[in-house]
């Protein structure tokens, strides 16, 4: 990183016009995207972003950094060989609900299993958009979509219990009208060290508008999210006046200086805890507790392709064999006059 260079968002955009459907959350994430990636300071060239197939994997080509679009589903794989033998490249991926949890879902748990040095960005609307609105991994059970005409019969993904149940190191949850904290996470996850995972709240316009009206609507959105900072009290609501406790072994919404509740008895929030078991219960949030949006976990841990660096000046710490004429000389050698 160049100290001395000062990044702006529109070092970070191309000259292509931006084709998604006016109104898509796409665009929302894509603009902060820019934003981060200024703030972070990482050059456009040392920059690539890779993607899989579906609305949301345009973006590389709205990029004024390398790019590659790949094949449905495989994103994590190209993202990961690409951070293995380029480590020293900023490497994000661009997703969605379908081409990741799906197709790509065996990529996807292996990725952030390993803990590649990369950042995933999954923006969920919970349905097809590309292919014109079937149901998707992360469509809720009796979704009535093109293929689903009479409701689903099956249970959807949660993408945060997918990546901590890979045992995960970094999650973050944001919706695409919240612009300010959107990027704030950008700028955390491309900071985390390992795989970063920031699912994003993004509206389909077109086959499934208002999907996530339920807690983004301006008019009770600061009731029905919470936005966890680290070290700071798990609260919420217009005034700030709720808050999140435990009730046992369950978390509870109260609201403080009612029924014995004060500021004490809130939680804070830890998001560099080792142990899941709190960050999964924050993460699964629903119905009378709130959705849980900001950074959720951000734990350090070894990333593999640091690893996998090290490993390789290891083992050639140990062999004389330093290039390819050391390798042609070494053995049994012969020289004809």
């Amino acid at each position: 990183m160049n100290t001395n260079v000062k990044y702006t968002p529109q070092d970070y955009k191309s000259d292509q016009y931006v084709r998604w459907c006016p109104g898509c959350g796409d665009y929302a994430t894509l603009n902060c995207l820019h934003k981060a990636m200024a703030e972070t300071g990482i050059a456009p060239h040392q920059t690539a972003v890779i993607s899989g197939i579906g609305c949301s994997s345009r973006l590389p080509y709205y990029m004024n950094t390398y790019g590659f679009h790949t094949i449905h589903g495989r994103g994590a794989a190209i993202a990961t060989g690409v951070k293995t033998a380029r480590p020293d490249l900023n490497v994000w991926l661009i997703t969605g609900d379908g081409d990741c949890l799906a197709i790509g879902g065996n990529h996807f748990i292996h990725a952030v299993r390993r803990n590649v040095d990369m950042n995933i960005v999954l923006m969920n609307n919970k349905i097809y958009g590309l292919t014109k609105g079937q149901y998707s991994p992360t469509s809720d059970r009796g979704f009535v979509s093109k293929s689903s005409p009479f409701g689903t019969v099956e249970d959807p993904f949660i993408p945060a219990e997918l990546t901590l149940g890979a045992r995960g190191q970094f999650f973050a949850r944001a919706i695409d009208v919240d612009l300010a904290n959107l990027t704030d996470i950008f700028v955390a996850a491309a900071r985390h060290k390992g795989t970063s995972v920031v699912e994003v709240l993004v509206n389909c316009v077109i086959f499934n508008d208002s999907i996530h009206k339920h807690i983004t609507d301006k008019a009770f959105r600061a009731e029905k999210t919470i936005f966890l900072c680290h070290g700071e009290k798990m609260l919420f609501g217009k005034d700030q006046e709720k808050g999140l406790v435990l009730d046992g072994l369950k978390l509870k919404a109260v609201t403080v200086g009612q029924d014995g509740y004060t500021l004490n008895d809130v939680l804070v929030h830890d998001a560099h805890e080792k142990d899941v078991t709190l960050h999964m219960m924050l993460a699964l949030m629903k119905d009378e507790l709130p959705v849980a949006t900001g950074v959720i976990r951000d734990v350090e841990a070894p990333a593999y392709d640091a690893s996998v660096a090290q490993q390789i000046r290891d083992v050639q710490a140990l062999k004389p064999v330093r290039k390819l004429h050391d390798l042609l000389m070494s053995g049994e050698v012969w020289e004809i006059k």
